[in-house]
């Protein structure tokens, strides 16, 4: 029951907040850090039993939900969702911590940033299409209260344009999952991997394009991304950071877990495309996050741009690039979900995320210097780092299936380390403007939130196999089915 559990730790903490007097805040913010703090020791634990050598679903539990359409409620874990779990459950705990700074309404936001905590792991751990397709839908509704009722700017506007971009997306999801059950009769997509494989060509294109409509507002891929922007900007700081660091990971896993294993040739036919639409995606979003002053709207345009690999890679359907792709889209929820938590101490402190109105702080505040820097580097691949590994693995799988595709994205990387660079120099460096003159550094909880991704960063960028070798043997199968 290790993975009931997994979700009951939010979904408790939860119900245990909505039962508390809204006056008594340390006691709210004391249930949610204890409830994300034990969905992370459960995490560990799954970690500290999982047999990386067994491709088959692990710790998996199945218990009969609506018999008269094949309904179950059945978890599993592989070495595809074992790392999104992982990454779930650091950041859910990070991110509760950084959240300490929501000054209003605490009892009403750390409920549902624990709904949204339960619905990212259940979408992780779900082995029942119809089960998915709930968590999937579960994330939605907390997540747009989140950005429009404790987010700034343009906050209803933002939270609004997430939700539909979000829905219209599942809508299209919804009518294919519809499709392969009158197809199949079963829901389970253990079965489903060897049934829907021998849809007809046709029938299956179409299927694939219909997930592939929800997956790509999720990652999100151009041209569905315009929603991402804006509500990067106008969540509250821990809100982007599970935005950035989780929920567009929903959509490459989307990718992993079904798009590709139920439509195997169907994927194959999109494969020129996804490798196209991954080019564009690296370098459109690196260029136009050269061109943002805003900190946090370049953060998250860099997020565009860095998903992209995830497309390149998976287009590959080679060892190398899936791996890549795989590595990326963890690596990416790390350095990405530690920048949008430094922009949000740079913001609590002066009030602006213009990056003009900076410069000097170097000196100033030299451990967030510190922190900056290292971030920034990883953002641009340095290697050494972990941000190099995925990006490399992804365009020597891609290389050699995709040639044209993977010279023009290399443009992107180029670009990383431009924006990545100017930030150093706005921020950090040259004469000191004098408003900042007074600014604290860092403080002790601050670093807290970083400081368990600066170490992930550092081991997976000098040590790779320490995840290479949990996704191995789950994307060697993934490989075999979907070839063969």
């Amino acid at each position: 029951m290790l993975l009931t559990s997994l979700l009951a730790c939010p979904l408790l903490g939860m119900l245990l907040i909505l039962v508390l007097p809204k006056s008594s805040v340390r006691w709210i913010r004391g249930v949610a850090v204890v409830a994300t703090g034990a969905a992370l020791l459960v995490g560990l634990k799954v970690l500290g039993q999982f047999q990386p050598a067994l491709a088959s679903m692990q710790f998996e539990e199945r218990a009969s939900w609506i018999p008269q359409l094949n309904i179950s409620y059945y978890l599993g874990i592989d070495g595809l969702s074992l790392p999104m779990v992982l990454l779930t459950v650091l950041l859910g705990f990070l991110a509760c911590l950084a959240s300490f700074g929501i000054t209003q309404r605490q009892k009403e936001y750390f409920a549902l940033y624990l709904l949204l905590e339960v619905g990212m792991l259940g979408t992780f751990l779900a082995l029942d299409l119809f089960l998915f397709y709930i968590f999937w839908e579960i994330v939605l509704v907390p997540m747009y209260f989140l950005i429009g009722i404790w987010g700034g700017g343009r906050r209803e506007y933002s939270a609004f344009k997430f939700f539909v971009y979000t829905l219209a997306g599942s809508l299209a999801m919804l009518l294919g999952i519809l499709a392969l059950y009158l197809n199949t009769q079963t829901f389970d997509l253990v079965a489903l991997s060897g049934k829907a494989s021998q849809l007809g060509l046709g029938l299956q294109k179409v299927l694939f394009v219909a997930f592939f409509l929800a997956f790509a507002v999720k990652v999100p891929i151009f041209p569905f991304h315009t929603w991402l922007p804006d509500a990067h900007v106008d969540a509250p700081t821990p809100i982007s950071v599970i935005l950035a660091g989780v929920l567009l990971k929903m959509g490459g896993y989307g990718f992993f877990r079904i798009g590709y294993p139920l439509f195997p040739e169907g994927a194959q036919w999109f494969g020129s495309a996804m490798a196209v639409l991954g080019m564009i995606n690296i370098v459109y979003g690196a260029f136009v996050a050269m061109a943002q002053t805003d900190f946090k709207r370049l953060v998250a345009y860099s997020s565009v741009s860095h998903m992209g690999f995830v497309l390149l890679g998976l287009a590959s359907l080679t060892s190398e690039g899936l791996h890549g792709a795989m590595l990326q889209m963890f690596n990416h929820g790390i350095i990405t979900g530690g920048m949008f938590l430094l922009v949000g101490v740079l913001y609590d402190r002066a009030h602006t995320r213009q990056l003009d109105a900076f410069g000097g702080l170097g000196a100033r505040v030299p451990v967030y210097a510190g922190l900056l820097i290292f971030f920034s580097l990883a953002t641009l691949g340095l290697p050494g780092l972990s941000g190099f590994v995925g990006e490399f693995m992804a365009f020597v799988g891609a290389f050699g299936v995709w040639r044209w595709q993977t010279m023009v994205s290399i443009i992107g990387v180029v670009i990383a380390a431009a924006y990545s660079l100017r930030v150093i120099q706005q921020v950090l460096l040259g004469p000191l403007n004098e408003r900042w003159a007074s600014m604290p550094d860092i403080g002790p909880r601050e670093w807290i939130t970083v400081a368990p991704l600066v170490v992930i960063i550092l081991v997976i960028g000098i040590w790779p196999l320490t995840l290479l070798h949990l996704q191995d043997t789950s994307l060697q199968q993934f490989i075999a089915h979907v070839t063969r």
